[in-house]
């Protein structure tokens, strides 16, 4: 069956001609256990150093996020860079006023005890100590944005490709949600129509950061084949 358009017809919309990457086939595993190797050392850190970070490496890990799919091509997403020191307090403090409530008043106690192999508590010194925080908001519809389809989903990828570009230039990171977010806006001077949905702390580990001892499910428990 053809569809309706013609094979030969032109689009109604403007095209140009996909530039594929050129990997040949004897490689392409190759490629991925490399690209695995690297990811697979990628630990969510929550001791940073001062240690200043490399010029321009997140203006072009967030390219990077930018070149994520998205819903209708809409790029539903905001980085907000934040590394001035007052701000970052300020985004500290705040963070660690909701995190109180969560942990003291909101959590269930099923989620406390998932918490707790992994150490975390309501105090987030990572805000004020990593030399960058980027907060990613979602770009809802306003008066200067459109309509956005698939925000989340066109968002979680975009996190996930700015993590990935961070690890390869031998940057830690943590994603915290606090919940709830609103408090950002505030901190970050943005509209109503962007909500956070990520703060991310980069930085290098400091010299004496420890990660709880964990370990990733095998691929037999997270590939199923049909």
């Amino acid at each position: 069956m053809v569809d309706s358009a013609s094979a030969t017809e032109a689009p109604s919309f403007p095209t140009v001609p996909l530039r594929p990457m050129s990997v040949p086939a004897d490689e392409a595993a190759d490629r991925c256990r490399d690209f695995h190797e690297v990811m697979a050392q990628r630990r969510t850190v929550r001791d940073y150093s001062t240690r200043p970070l490399p010029e321009g490496v997140l203006e072009w890990a967030i390219r990077t996020a930018s070149t994520a799919p998205s819903g209708a091509h809409v790029q539903p997403w905001r980085f907000v860079v934040v590394t001035d020191p007052a701000r970052k307090r300020r985004l500290r403090e705040a963070a660690e006023a909701e995190e109180r409530e969560f942990y003291a008043h909101r959590a269930s106690e099923e989620w406390l005890a998932a918490l707790a192999p992994i150490g975390t508590d309501w105090r987030k010194p990572f805000l004020e100590d990593a030399p960058a925080v980027i907060v990613v908001f979602e770009v809802h519809k306003g008066p200067n944005s459109p309509r956005p389809y698939y925000t989340k989903e066109s968002v979680g990828i975009a996190v996930g490709l700015l993590l990935a570009s961070l690890h390869q230039a031998g940057l830690a990171t943590l994603t915290h949600t606090p919940s709830p977010m609103r408090f950002l806006n505030e901190v970050c001077e943005r509209p109503q129509e962007e909500r956070a949905a990520y703060v991310i702390p980069v930085g290098y580990p400091a010299d004496d950061a420890r990660v709880p001892d964990l370990e990733r499910k095998p691929l037999d428990e997270v590939l199923v084949r049909l």
